[in-house]
């Protein structure tokens, strides 16, 4: 089967990058929201970050708006029903996903995949709702999805090999590199992101350094290109400590155990850049 038309299920700040990434790459994307309002906030994300890449000399003019004409909005799921693959990004919250799954069944043809850009949820049962989990594959992009070069494949054990096939030409098209991981909560990525960045948590919590020179020893000490600290911000503290409970609640390890710290600031609503505070200021 060849992708020709990509529906994207959620507009947010994941979704709209998927849509920009996917138009770009010449196919032609719907998108659906909950409302016009969202609908419209997330096309105007789409709009303003390909604007950004004319302005930098990574985009032409001609190509933004031949990119622009490729992408459809609505708020209807069944405006889907003649896309090749829909891949979901709608909120981490398992039964929302699953409403998403069962509905999309519905209306997609047959032969079309079901795709999730989780970050740590569990595949397998979003694919249980459905009659075609052979499938069904998570396609974990990164933040910001038009400039990362990652995408990370979420194998269940009912996704099938022409499924994986078909998917990884679909990343080739779209420039990506891409990984292969099993369906278990945190995958690659965020099974050895989440420890490293709450133990820094721990350390900053603890009084045993200062915010600054935790994420300075790592920049340096280990060639990152940001600390822990300031990573954490970026991705959201409260995005952080969702998945960090979700990998908690299956493995039980103490290893993904939330600081309070953390769990107070999500609290507090100092969420990080997206809410102007979380370790740092950005107001």
């Amino acid at each position: 089967m060849e992708i020709k038309k990509v529906g994207v299920v959620g507009c947010g700040l994941m979704g709209s990058g998927i849509v920009e990434t996917c138009a770009r790459a010449g196919y032609q994307v719907v998108v659906r929201e909950v409302n016009d309002e969202f609908l419209q906030k997330g096309l105007d994300r789409v709009q303003k970050s390909m604007s950004r890449g004319v302005q930098k000399g990574k985009l032409t003019q001609a190509d933004m708006d031949a990119a622009w004409g490729r992408i459809r909005g609505t708020t209807a799921l069944a405006d889907m029903a003649d896309c090749d693959i829909a891949i979901e990004a709608a909120v981490e919250n398992m039964e929302i996903k699953k409403g998403v799954f069962a509905e999309l069944d519905s209306v997609l043809p047959p032969q079309a995949i079901l795709a999730s850009n989780t970050s740590s949820l569990c595949v397998t049962e979003m694919a249980s709702v459905t009659k075609r989990g052979d499938k069904v594959l998570g396609i974990h992009f990164f933040n910001p999805v038009p400039v990362m070069p990652l995408i990370e494949f979420v194998r269940t054990i009912l996704t099938s090999d022409e499924t994986m096939a078909i998917a990884h030409e679909f990343g080739a098209s779209l420039g990506k590199t891409m990984v292969t991981a099993k369906d278990t909560p945190g995958f690659i990525v965020n099974r050895l992101l989440i420890p490293y960045i709450l133990d820094a948590v721990r350390i900053y919590e603890n009084g045993l350094a200062s915010r600054e020179d935790i994420d300075t020893a790592i920049k340096l000490g280990l060639n990152h290109p940001m600390g822990p600290l300031t990573l954490l911000d970026f991705v959201g503290l409260d995005t952080t400590l969702f998945i960090a409970d979700a990998m908690y609640e299956e493995y039980k390890d103490p290893r993904y155990a939330a600081p309070p710290l953390l769990r107070r600031m999500v609290l507090a609503g100092h969420l990080g850049r997206k809410s102007g505070k979380g370790f740092y200021d950005y107001s």
